[in-house]
């Protein structure tokens, strides 16, 4: 085919939006989402809500857009693409939280409708499978508001909601203010289908230390699940151990998903990658409890392949591509 033809060529690509922070370094954020969006074959459209200076070495500047621009930017991108998935990363603060709830709270008939058209109901997928975590660790069912959990998505239904709540760099600096744990906790959590917490993000959502076992993370999974989100995906990437154990919590159970420990020091980057994959996952037709683990394989195989690899003075990110 020439390009004469290409204007004849109609194709409907799966679309997934990131709201997210920007990374002047291209390893986490919006960089992340999208670079991982176009890896798996999904059509990747961006919010910014923030913008930061960083490199390998560390943060040094953020400045947050305003409130209403972060909302505009949502309005554009829904208003006129299909959207199957939203993946929301860094938002800094309570402002732009209440901005992004709005946003999303309101239904919209391209991205945001509320009910199954006629014979797509066999086309949606439980949030759970069948229990398999840690026995005596019952999972109390959810007690936010509730949309009905869509994880096969057909076009036209409504968005699912992944929620990675980043609060820190992965060099440690602080990435939200005063009052935004509230505002996430008050606006945000019962819009969201999935949320992805480290170890250090759900012991500041839920005012706890930091969970030291595997029991403690189903323990604040479950707790975490009260506030609202249709499932938890707790991340144990900082739990000591030979393995990388994350848990899929929801009212019907418990799932427990477990990789080899690849040491390295370019994991800047890990979660955003780790749930803007599962958001891409759920577009191109796997259910949540799938996309989890094909997610977690997509991001030990980005972990392999940027292990070696040279950016920067500091800690790099992983590599989202196969290198040439």
């Amino acid at each position: 085919m020439d390009r004469s033809h290409a204007a004849g060529v109609k194709q409907r690509l799966a679309v997934a939006l990131t709201i997210a922070g920007s990374d002047s370094g291209g390893g986490a954020g919006i960089q992340a989402d999208l670079k991982t969006f176009a890896a798996l074959g999904v059509h990747g459209a961006s919010v910014v809500t923030a913008l930061t200076a960083q490199n390998t070495r560390g943060v040094r500047a953020i400045h947050y857009p305003p409130p209403a621009i972060v909302a505009a930017q949502i309005e554009a991108v829904l208003e006129d693409f299909v959207v199957s998935a939203i993946k929301i990363g860094m938002l800094g603060s309570p402002e732009i939280v209440g901005a992004v709830a709005e946003a999303l709270g309101s239904p919209s008939p391209r991205s945001r409708g509320e009910g199954c058209g006629e014979g797509q109901g066999d086309r949606l997928a439980s949030c759970s499978g069948p229990s398999s975590g840690p026995p005596g660790h019952p999972v109390p069912e959810g007690e936010g508001r509730g949309r009905a959990s869509r994880h096969r998505l057909p076009e036209g239904s409504a968005a699912l909601i992944i929620y990675d709540p980043v609060m820190l760099a992965s060099s440690g600096e602080a990435l939200s203010g005063a009052g935004f744990v509230e505002a996430v906790r008050l606006e945000l959590l019962a819009l969201v289908d999935c949320l992805t917490p480290n170890l250090a993000e759900a012991a500041a959502l839920l005012g706890e230390k930091v969970a030291a076992s595997e029991a403690d993370m189903v323990r604040q999974g479950a707790a975490l699940l009260k506030l609202g989100p249709r499932a938890v995906l707790m991340k144990g990437g900082h739990l000591d151990g030979s393995e990388a154990v994350d848990f899929l919590v929801t009212s019907e159970g418990v799932r427990r998903y477990a990789a080899p420990r690849i040491a390295s020091r370019n994991l800047h980057g890990t979660g955003c990658t780790l749930s803007s994959a599962i958001a891409a996952h759920v577009v191109l037709g796997m259910a949540l409890p799938e996309a989890v683990a094909a997610a977690k394989a997509f991001v030990g195989e980005a972990i392999e392949t940027g292990r070696e690899v040279k950016l920067g003075t500091g800690d790099g990110p992983l590599i989202q591509a196969k290198l040439r």
